[in-house]
C-alpha cells in the first residue's frame, strides 16, 4: 500500500511516522517503568511544574541518553551497509562493537582497576573523553581486521564469519579482564551486555558531544553513498576523491559506535534491523537513509529498553539481551532470503 504512493509522498509520510513513533516511545520511556507514572505527573515534571527526582534524574536521561546510543548505532549501521556495499554489514556483525567494548575495558583496567569506573554507573563520569577515544581506536581496529580476514567488503559470508570470530576472541578478551575485579563483575557484566541503566545527564552530554562530531560529516556523505552503490569506477568517474571519503566514512561511523559502546556497552542487530526496515520505503537514497535511521534507531532502542524495564518488573533485563533476541532471527532471515535469491 505505502509503496503505490508517490515517491515524494511517501517519503514524507515515512519522517512523519517517525517522528511520531520517537514522540510515543519519549512518552512510554519516562512514564513506564518498575513503577508507572500518571502522564499528567509526567507532563508536570517535564515542564517544570512539580520536582519529580524519578523523571528528571532518573528515567528522563536515560530514555534521552539511550535515544542518542540508538540514533549512533542505526547511522553507524546504515554507513557500514553503504559504504561497504554489503547488507549485512553492522558494528555487531563486523566486531567493531566488540572492539569498543575491549578497549574501553582495558582502559579502566590499566586505570587503577575496573571498580572505581564501572561503580558510578557511567564510564564517563571518570573517563570522560579518553574512554570514545580508546573504544574508538578499537572499534577501527576490530574492522580492519574483520576486513583483512574476510579477504575484503563484498564478500559477505566471509565477512559475517570473521566479524563474528574477531567479535569472540574480543569477547573472550574483555571477559578475562573483567574477571580481574570479581567483586564488581556484575556490573561490569551488566555493561558488556548492553544496558542504559548507566545512563545519567553526564553520559547524555557526552553522547551529545560525539554525535555533533560524527553526524554532520556522513548526512554530507550521502551522495557519495549512493554513488558507492552504483560500483567504485562509477563513483571515480564523478570525480570523487573516493578513498580519502570512504575513510572519513569509516572514521565517524566508528566514532559514533565508540561512543555508543562506551556508554551504554555492546548492543546488537539495532544497527542492521534499523536501515533494512527503511530501505525499501526510501528507495535506497543514502540522502534520507541516514537520518531515518537516526530518528529509527532511537526509536527502536528506546522501545527495546521500554520492554527491559516492564518485561521482568521489578527486575529488569540488559536492553542488549532484547535486541539480541529481536534481531537475531531478523538476521536469519536476511540470511536465508539472500540464499534463495543466490
Amino acid at each position: 500500500m505505502t509503496r503505490a504512493l508517490p515517491l515524494a509522498l511517501r517519503r514524507s509520510l515515512v519522517f512523519f511516522w517517525l517522528l511520531l513513533l520517537l514522540l510515543l516511545a519519549l512518552v512510554l520511556g519516562v512514564a513506564m517503568g518498575a513503577v508507572s507514572l500518571p502522564p499528567g505527573e509526567v507532563l508536570q515534571a517535564l515542564l517544570g511544574l512539580k520536582e519529580n527526582p524519578i523523571v528528571t534524574e532518573m528515567r528522563l536521561p536515560r530514555v534521552l541518553g539511550g535515544m542518542l546510543v540508538g540514533a549512533a548505532l542505526g547511522v553507524a549501521g546504515a554507513s557500514f551497509q553503504g559504504l561497504f556495499r554489503n547488507p549485512l554489514a553492522d558494528p555487531y556483525l563486523m566486531g567493531s562493537a566488540a572492539g569498543a567494548a575491549f578497549a574501553v575495558t582495558l582502559l579502566a583496567s590499566l586505570l587503577g582497576g575496573l571498580a572505581p569506573a564501572f561503580a558510578q554507573h557511567a564510564i564517563f563520569q571518570s573517563l570522560p573523553l579518553s574512554a570514545t577515544l580508546f573504544g574508538f581506536l578499537g572499534a577501527l581496529s576490530a574492522t580492519f581486521l574483520t576486513l583483512v580476514l574476510a579477504g575484503g567488503a563484498a564478500r559477505t559470508g566471509e565477512l559475517v564469519l570473521a566479524g563474528v570470530v574477531v567479535g569472540s576472541v574480543l569477547t573472550g578478551a574483555t571477559t578475562y579482564l573483567m574477571m580481574q575485579d570479581a567483586d564488581r563483575v556484575r556490573a561490569v557484566f551488566a555493561y558488556t551486555l548492553g544496558n542504559l541503566a548507566f545512563m545519567g545527564w553526564p553520559s547524555v552530554k557526552a553522547m551529545v558531544l560525539f554525535f555533533l562530531l560524527a553526524l554532520p560529516p556522513l548526512l554530507l556523505l550521502g551522495r557519495v553513498l549512493n554513488a558507492l552503490q552504483l560500483g567504485e569506477e562509477v563513483a571515480r568517474s564523478m570525480g570523487l576523491p573516493l578513498e580519502g571519503l570512504k575513510l572519513l566514512l569509516l572514521l565517524a561511523a566508528s566514532l559514533l559506535v565508540a561512543a555508543a559502546v562506551a556508554q551504554a556497552g555492546i548492543i546488537g542487530f539495532v544497527g542492521l534491523i534499523t536501515p533494512h526496515l527503511l530501505r525499501r520505503l526510501l528507495d535506497e537514497d543514502y540522502r534520507l537513509l541516514l537520518p531515518a535511521s537516526a530518528l529509527g534507531g532511537a526509536a527502536l532502542l528506546t522501545l527495546a529498553d521500554l520492554l527491559a524495564r516492564t518485561l521482568t518488573r521489578p527486575a529488569e533485563l540488559p536492553v542488549g539481551v532484547v535486541t539480541t533476541l529481536l534481531g537475531g532471527p531478523f538476521f536469519l532471515y536476511l540470511m536465508w532470503r539472500r540464499r534463495g535469491r543466490a
